[in-house]
């Protein structure tokens, strides 16, 4: 795709993963504080505190630390919200309120388990987009593994 002059092309990515859960179960990790704990972060993160109102204008909130002993507050507003199958919310860190982006969770019965397809777009920047690739791919890693 090439872009028009005159419009600037924003960043985006897209992950895939195949969970050994129903949409249901992955869903139920994605909205409830009791679950997104257990997984969510990059590799090495611990979850501080999570607060979720899953509905649509709805809000969230994730604290997490990383290894290196820094927390991170990110939060945003739920836009559409469709049990087991979508979550589309706003994605900021408290740090840089002007950089908004959105995130897309598609979740599609696959045999026993199920398809999940994260987009994440409207990234300020490449190294916005390359550092949540990393940060995804290893909330990711930790979500199939805590579906093992």
């Amino acid at each position: 795709m090439f872009a028009k002059p005159g419009i600037v092309q924003q960043p985006s990515l897209t992950l895939k993963r195949r969970l050994n859960a129903a949409p249901e179960k992955v869903y139920a990790a994605w909205t409830e504080p009791s679950q997104i704990v257990q997984w969510f972060g990059p590799t090495g993160a611990e979850v501080l505190s999570a607060e979720m109102d899953v509905r649509v204008d709805g809000r969230f909130r994730v604290i997490f630390t990383t290894p290196d002993g820094e927390n991170h507050n990110v939060s945003g507003t739920y836009l559409e919200v469709v049990p087991a199958r979508k979550l589309v919310f706003t994605w900021m860190w408290i740090t840089l309120p002007d950089r908004q982006s959105q995130v897309t969770v598609s979740l599609k019965p696959d045999g026993d388990g199920c398809m999940l397809t994260l987009t994440h777009e409207k990234f300020f920047d490449e190294a916005a987009r390359d550092g949540h690739n990393r940060g995804w791919s290893g909330s990711l890693d930790k979500l199939e593994a805590y579906f093992a």
